[in-house]
């Protein structure tokens, strides 16, 4: 494996969580226990390693669940139209905090559910531009957390795929139109590929049956690789989406380690479990007398190119070596 730093972007088996009935959360209380509220887009049994990222983060702040902390979850699994209940839920219960993850329609529900209980978000977009905070260094709200600006990567995820497969003119795009940034991806890449001279084929999918037919469609199309924007639903269909793509023999890049750990060709992003222990941290920051409105917005500073060379050998692509030293890690 070769680590090394691939890109500054501008600014600043771990135990699967269980949900917390609030009869618990309530006696938690009684024993003057802090009760948080974690609602996520995704499921909890492919989130385990977040989820022990987020309990880290709160430790560092001394916070450790079952001790002086109960963590009520709750998990929409790719729902999106379930989360606003969740989180209005969590509200009323009167949590101390509400953390919700998994990009923008968890932390808009939230948003929606409260204009007092303290907000931390993990979002892959601009916290600005969807309303949540007045700007990263002030919030000027109830909330505040991690911005991963994913929308900004996938052009860089795009040059890296055309790198590795560079007679490969035909660019398969899957996108989750149910995602508010899913016009903004387009658009971006769309401009991406004319400065690259490709033509991309966006297919859209919000459910598993759709995720099948958009593979059926892009080999329709005879595309030649393709680009899986970041999104909560594609994180819960990892394991669907590589096989398809194996079945496909689809060279595929993705945004998070996780794919390519799974026999992804290669992923390129941010640290996810990183943006998860800082909202623990914040959690804990908060839970300690500190405002959200105090918290600036924390943003990236490391991303990683992680390859998978035995998925490469089963699809019959050479990784160029430049690409090889500029990974992070090889999945050998």
């Amino acid at each position: 494996m070769r680590r090394r730093d691939f890109i500054t972007l501008l600014g600043s088996g771990a135990a699967a969580a269980t949900s917390v009935t609030w009869p618990l959360a309530a006696r938690a209380q009684q024993r003057a226990m802090s009760v948080i509220g974690f609602v996520s887009s995704r499921s909890s049994g492919e989130s385990a390693v977040q989820v022990a990222a987020f309990r880290e983060g709160l430790s560092e702040r001394g916070f450790v669940e079952g001790d002086n902390l109960a963590i009520a979850f709750r998990w929409a699994e790719g729902h999106y139209d379930r989360l606003p209940a969740l989180c209005s839920e969590l509200v009323h219960q009167g949590v101390a905090v509400l953390v919700a993850v998994g990009g923008p329609p968890s932390a808009l529900a939230a948003k929606a559910a409260t204009v007092t209980t303290p907000i931390i978000f993990i979002l892959a977009s601009d916290p600005i531009k969807l309303g949540l905070v007045a700007s990263l260094n002030h919030p000027g709200s109830n909330a505040t957390g991690v911005a991963l600006f994913a929308v900004a990567v996938e052009p860089k995820k795009l040059e890296i795929l055309h790198e590795l497969v560079p007679k490969t003119t035909q660019i398969g795009v899957l996108v989750n139109p149910r995602n508010p940034n899913a016009q903004t991806i387009t658009t971006e890449l769309q401009t991406a590929s004319g400065a690259l001279g490709l033509q991309i084929h966006i297919v859209n999918a919000a459910t598993i049956a759709e995720v099948g037919a958009a593979f059926t469609t892009l080999v329709q199309q005879n595309v030649g690789a393709l680009v899986v924007a970041a999104d909560p639903f594609f994180n819960d269909q990892r394991e669907a989406l590589v096989a398809l793509a194996a079945q496909h023999a689809l060279p595929t890049i993705y945004e998070w380690r996780e794919f390519a750990a799974a026999g992804g060709l290669m992923s390129y992003g941010t640290i996810i479990s990183d943006a998860y222990r800082q909202a623990g941290v914040y959690t804990g920051r908060i839970l300690k007398g500190e405002k959200p409105v105090n918290l600036p917005v924390v943003q990236p500073t490391k991303f990683e190119l992680v390859i998978n060379r035995k998925t490469a050998k089963a699809l019959g692509l050479e990784i160029p070596q430049p690409m090889l030293v500029a990974a992070d890690e090889v999945i050998e």
